[in-house]
Order: C-alpha cells, then sequence, then structure tokens
C-alpha cells in the first residue's frame, strides 16, 4: 500500500501501473494479484484489515462472549446492557480515527489522492457503508430486545461514522490539530442523546432539553451547492 500511494502521489494514479506497484513493493505482478484485484483495493488495503480488528473488539463484547466471560471469572463488572454497545461502538470508530492519525503520511497522500480521482471516493463511500453494516449489525444483535430495533440500530451507528467522518476530514485539512477531544465529545452527545431518548437522561428541573439532530449526509465546507444538493438525495434515496 505505501508503494502504490507514493507512486500515486508522484506520477498519477492513471498513470501508474500495476507491474510499476509490484516492482516497487518487491513482489510480482501475480502476487499483486492473489492479495488485491485493483489499484483501488491496494489504496485502502489497511481498511480490511482495520475492518476485521473492529469486528473482532465488537465481538468480544457480545452477549454470548460477555456470558462465556462472566462464567470463567474474567469480566468486570458494571457493564450496562443499555449503554454499554454504544460505548464500545464509539470505541471502536475511535480505533479507527487513532489509525488514520497515526499513519499521518499515507493518510494525507490518500486524502490528496480522493480529491483527484472519482473512482477512490465511491471506493472510500463503499468502505464507510461496511463500517456502518458493521456497528449496526452488532448494536442489533447486543442491544436488549426492547432497545435493538432496526432503525435505532442504523441511525445511531450512521451517526457515529458520520462524526468520525467530518472530524477526520477536519484533521485531514489541518493535521497539525489535536481533534481527539472534538471526537470524544461529539461520540458523548450522540450517547446523551440515546439516553435521553430512552428517558434516563432527561435533563435536570430549569435547563434546556438537548436539541435532537438528523444527520443525513456528511460533506466538506467548501462543496459546491450542486454537490451538496446531490448527496443529500442520494442519503434520503
Amino acid at each position: 500500500m505505501d508503494a502504490a500511494v507514493d507512486l500515486f502521489t508522484r506520477q498519477g494514479y492513471e498513470k501508474t501501473t500495476v507491474e510499476e506497484i509490484a516492482d516497487a513493493a518487491k513482489v510480482s505482478r501475480a502476487t499483486f494479484f492473489r492479495r488485491f484485484r485493483s489499484k483501488e483495493d491496494v489504496v485502502f488495503a489497511d481498511h480490511e484489515l482495520l475492518l476485521e480488528e473492529v469486528v473482532v473488539m465488537l465481538a468480544a463484547t457480545r452477549p454470548e462472549a460477555r456470558a462465556s466471560e462472566e462464567a470463567g471469572g474474567d469480566l468486570g463488572h458494571g457493564w450496562d446492557p443499555e449503554l454499554g454497545p454504544y460505548l464500545e461502538v464509539c470505541r471502536a470508530a475511535r480505533m479507527v480515527f487513532d489509525h488514520h492519525v497515526g499513519q499521518r503520511e499515507t493518510s494525507l497522500a490518500r486524502y490528496a489522492l480522493l480529491q483527484q480521482v472519482p473512482a477512490l471516493r465511491d471506493r472510500e463511500l463503499i468502505t464507510t457503508h461496511r463500517y456502518e453494516r458493521a456497528f449496526t449489525q452488532y448494536l442489533r444483535d447486543t442491544l436488549p430486545g426492547d432497545r435493538s430495533n432496526t432503525t435505532a440500530s442504523i441511525a445511531f451507528a450512521a451517526s457515529v461514522v458520520a462524526v468520525h467522518n467530518s472530524i477526520l476530514r477536519r484533521w485531514l485539512r489541518s493535521p497539525s490539530l489535536d481533534l481527539r477531544p472534538d471526537l470524544e465529545e461529539a461520540f458523548a452527545e450522540l450517547r446523551r442523546a440515546v439516553q435521553f431518548g430512552r428517558g434516563t437522561g432527561a435533563p435536570e428541573p430549569g435547563t434546556q432539553a438537548p436539541r435532537r439532530r438528523v444527520v443525513v449526509t456528511v460533506v466538506d465546507g467548501d462543496a459546491p451547492p450542486d454537490d451538496i444538493a446531490r448527496a443529500v438525495r442520494d442519503a434520503l434515496g
């Protein structure tokens, strides 16, 4: 992946061949195609592994896994079955954010490529949906029966991904900023909305109830109006 991103950055995505990527990585063309289907795949190779890590991490807190750990006496107390799953989804999204920040040069180079190559933006959207699906499925399987309805799980999963992507793009445009606190506060706000919705986070007397917000889509702040309209239409579709 590093070899591919470096070549794309220096000589352009379209002008770079699979053979050049294989040579730069010191592997054969056949080895490349055993692992990747296309140049697009190699740009997001780290996300294949990262998504697997996310799924494994979430699986460790599913009801059946927790029951097994409790039987073995290895599980700590204090798990809230109604809030815990939301915390775990936020923890998983935080891991994805930290991955991007931790490999700064690759993340910045990939972001620059995404601005130039429409096919890579399409692939990024597919990757985003895969995280959403993983979070949604986890919430549906893990929340108590009266909380795990499909609509609520989809809404929270999509909100976490949208907030993550929005703050990540802010960091990609200004990588000198430390936006981890902003991410934590945004996730906390989403969880407060969940608590308020289930009646456990009602505001104290004399305070105003938090505004409820619906995230439809996230676009860059300098996007043209036509692009914004198209993104909203596609999301609602």
